[in-house]
């Protein structure tokens, strides 16, 4: 699932190629590509000019001139895409709308090859959407507060690994992320929250972020044609993973072979004497 630095990526590339079009047509191709919620079909949105994108933790969305927004959520594969003449047409199109300002014409898509992407026309309560609101900031918002994060991480008597998963708490952080922050930190994804003092949730929180903005500078993880960027392109993060998806690899600091635990539905990744259970 694309996580914080691969929808920012997606986010600032839509920035940079769609703000100032007007919407001339958008056609919804996919009995699941609109979330229900919504408040209006996507052909509401013709008309509407962009005048530029957010993002909070893994939503985004397009900022229009009216009084509501397009939300984003790529799910597993959601993609947005820009058709260019000289690639192959995307083959798992949900959602299709076309873009014009002077002398110019775009064709932008939303692909969703396992349809748990969706899209929503909502209203914004303090510049959030309606469905973005339970989500916490992330360590890149102008509203994040470092403190407030570590005393709510401290605050939860569970394991570390879960706590960053929880969107609730602070958002975007994801699978891959997760155990990357946590390899950095040297703490065992099992470890409980009670364990750890606010100096180690705060160091925690600084990987986080720092882990995060190295992968957005090298446009997020790709580990398959699910995750591209708006041109089609792959991020290239992967090549700098040191604990997710390593398993039975040297870790880079000491050079155990990493090692792979289920952990709730997902897997996780650590190295067993850098990240020891104290």
């Amino acid at each position: 699932m694309p996580e914080l630095p691969e929808v920012e990526t997606v986010r600032r590339g839509l920035d940079h190629l769609i703000t100032g079009y007007r919407i001339t047509e958008a056609q919804n191709l996919h009995p699941r590509a609109l979330k229900p919620e919504s408040i209006a079909p996507l052909a509401s949105l013709v008309g509407a000019k962009i005048t530029g994108t957010n993002r909070r933790g893994k939503f985004l969305w397009l900022t229009l001139n009216r009084p509501y927004v397009l939300v984003a959520h790529l799910g597993m594969s959601g993609q947005f895409l820009i058709h260019q003449k000289d690639r192959p047409k995307a083959t798992h199109i949900r959602a299709q709308f076309q873009l014009k300002k002077p002398l110019r014409s775009l064709d932008l898509v939303f692909n969703d090859q396992r349809t748990f992407g969706w899209l929503s026309v909502e209203e914004t309560t303090n510049n959030v959407p309606t469905s973005a609101q339970h989500i916490a900031p992330d360590p890149f918002d102008p509203l994040f507060n470092k403190q407030t994060t570590v005393n709510n991480y401290l605050k939860r008597n569970i394991k570390i690994k879960t706590a960053l998963l929880n969107q609730e708490i602070m958002s975007g952080v994801g699978n891959i992320y997760a155990d990357e922050t946590l390899w950095r930190a040297k703490i065992h994804p099992e470890t409980l929250t009670s364990e750890l003092t606010p100096k180690k949730v705060a160091t925690i929180i600084d990987f986080a972020t720092e882990v995060m903005q190295e992968a957005i500078n090298q446009g997020g993880t790709s580990f398959d044609d699910l995750y591209i960027n708006v041109n089609g392109e792959s991020g290239f993060f992967e090549q700098s993973l040191a604990a997710y998806g390593q398993e039975d690899e040297p870790c880079p600091r000491c050079g155990t072979p990493i090692k792979r635990i289920t952990f709730g539905a997902r897997s996780s990744h650590f190295c067993p004497r850098c990240q020891r259970r104290k």
